[in-house]
């Protein structure tokens, strides 16, 4: 089955396009066409759009979550690496944006699948042009493309485990373990004579070796 976007990447995505309710023509075509309604869809089997066509807020929604769900399914496809689901929606905003095609054969696509995650906003931002102009509202939506997909929980990529978080170095148990060696040498010290310096000195080598093992499995945790 085919992955689908969350909830919110369809309310980022209506925040970005926009809503008509009536059709409009392509503003850069001589003819008009494609006409496009609601979120910026275009004919297709789901709804054909005419000139002169209304519909209503429901049915320009429905025609969004499928016309992303297609774009959904191509961009599962494409990507070959483990996505978070706010990562997966950011990719499936940029690549309905930008086109298919040009998802397909971009550099981001290429680093992701490669694990390089940290690419992402990074080459997500050089898709600001239109028409060889640099767009603010592209620059604005790339953002938050880029916000999208550093929300919530990050991943892996396939095949790799997680690191090990190390322990704290310092915790409750061991200050409390320190605290009875030290009282334990307090006692000691307190002595005099050749045996106690002697059992002082046996504990003072024990602790420092103890310490020394201790502290590297707290930094090193493998």
């Amino acid at each position: 089955m085919a992955r689908t976007v969350n909830r919110e990447t369809i309310d980022h995505v209506k925040r970005w396009e926009g809503l008509k309710l009536t059709s409009y023509p392509d503003p850069g075509s001589r003819d008009g066409t494609p006409y496009t309604i609601g979120y910026g869809h275009t004919s297709d089997g789901f709804l054909k759009v005419t000139r002169g066509l209304s519909i209503s807020p429901k049915q320009a929604e429905d025609a969004l979550e499928f016309d992303l769900n297609e774009t959904a399914a191509k961009v599962d496809e494409l990507v070959k690496v483990a996505l978070s689901d706010n990562q997966f929606g950011a990719l499936v905003s940029f690549a309905f944006n930008v086109g298919l095609g040009a998802f397909g054969k971009s550099t981001l696509l290429k680093k992701l699948n490669k694990g390089d995650y940290s690419a992402v906003p990074g080459e997500m931002a050089k898709w600001v042009n239109n028409d060889g102009k640099k767009m603010q509202g592209l620059v604005n939506r790339r953002a938050a493309e880029a916000g999208l997909w550093a929300k919530g929980e990050h991943v892996a990529s396939k095949g790799v485990k997680a690191d090990k978080v190390a322990p704290p170095a310092l915790d409750k148990e061991t200050v409390s373990w320190g605290a009875g060696i030290l009282a334990t040498l307090g006692a000691v010290f307190s002595g005099t004579g050749p045996i106690q310096w002697v059992l002082a000195s046996v504990i003072v080598i024990a602790f420092g070796v103890g310490a020394y093992w201790f502290i590297v499995k707290r930094v090193d945790p493998k």
